[in-house]
């Protein structure tokens, strides 16, 4: 699906943001996506690396956070809120590292409103509907969000109906495209629920997650990870940077707006055949 929208816009000389409706296409804030640091004090530097970045947002997730004690935690909690600044949004990914344990999420809620958290992600598995909504019940200005498991449209609208979200953030990749992307977008725009998009690999995939909510000029926060792996940054020939200003931009260029890199990539290349009864079913092509 991703593909097909990429080579569309290519084929018709337009963003697929364009083709999906929209007639313009909004700045949004990025967040820098990283893991906790193993210890508070690393934690403290990654927030202040980010800030010195001059990102306005940050989200910490996994890592430790969430399978010590409560005390380590809110070490943790307190030492991101330290480095990012008080103006800072901050941002908490649990990881889904309580499963369907309320109590253990309701044990954290007091030190991330001290913190003033915007939002925890995915304190449960995205099928804990009641514990979803139980826990945004109690949990004040500290916003419930999740939805990057959803891997089809009723999976995201069960949880923008019954788990009491106030973010919903899909991954394209992983719902199935940016077809079924822009549907739950216009879903949670029906409901009042602030779309965001889940990613966390490369440029190609940023790209394809930024699409769907583009042209949503209220929904303005967007991840964007910060610590891609050597591979992510080589496959493509460019990247999607924030601006001077610390905003980030959907290209506005032909398809997806960006190009892969076929000679980065090159070093990464495993040659390798697939025979099934002595017939070729498949073998690593060449790349041009």
């Amino acid at each position: 699906d991703i593909a097909l929208w990429d080579l569309l816009g290519r084929h018709l000389n337009e963003p697929v943001w364009k083709l999906l409706g929209y007639k313009s296409s909004f700045a949004k804030t990025p967040y820098a996506s990283v893991l906790f640091g193993d210890t508070a004090a690393e934690t403290l530097q990654k927030a202040k690396s980010i800030s010195a970045l001059g990102f306005r947002a940050a989200k910490f997730g996994w890592g430790p956070f969430g399978i010590s004690t409560v005390e380590a935690d809110c070490d943790q909690l307190a030492a991101a809120r330290e480095g990012l600044g008080k103006d800072g949004i901050l941002l908490i990914d649990a990881g889904t590292v309580w499963n369907t344990d309320l109590d253990a999420a309701r044990a954290r809620l007091k030190m991330l409103k001290e913190v003033n958290a915007t939002w925890l992600e995915e304190p449960f598995v995205s099928g804990a509907l009641s514990e979803y909504h139980a826990l945004s019940r109690e949990s004040g200005q500290v916003g419930m969000a999740g939805g990057e498991g959803c891997h089809n449209f009723h999976m995201a609208k069960h949880m923008i109906d019954y788990a009491g979200l106030k973010y919903v953030q899909i991954d394209a990749g992983r719902i199935g495209g940016i077809t079924i992307s822009k549907d739950v977008a216009d879903y949670a725009v029906a409901k009042g629920v602030t779309y965001v998009n889940h990613t966390f690999t490369s440029n190609l995939a940023l790209s394809a997650s930024l699409q769907p909510f583009a042209g949503l000029e209220s929904h303005t926060i967007c991840e964007f990870p910060t610590e891609l792996k050597s591979l992510a940054r080589a496959m493509t020939k460019n990247h999607i940077v924030p601006d001077k200003h610390g905003l980030l931009h959907v290209p506005d260029a032909p398809g997806l707006g960006i190009e892969p890199d076929f000679e980065g990539i090159a070093p990464y290349l495993v040659d390798i055949e697939i025979r099934v009864r002595g017939k070729q079913i498949y073998a690593t092509p060449e790349l041009q």
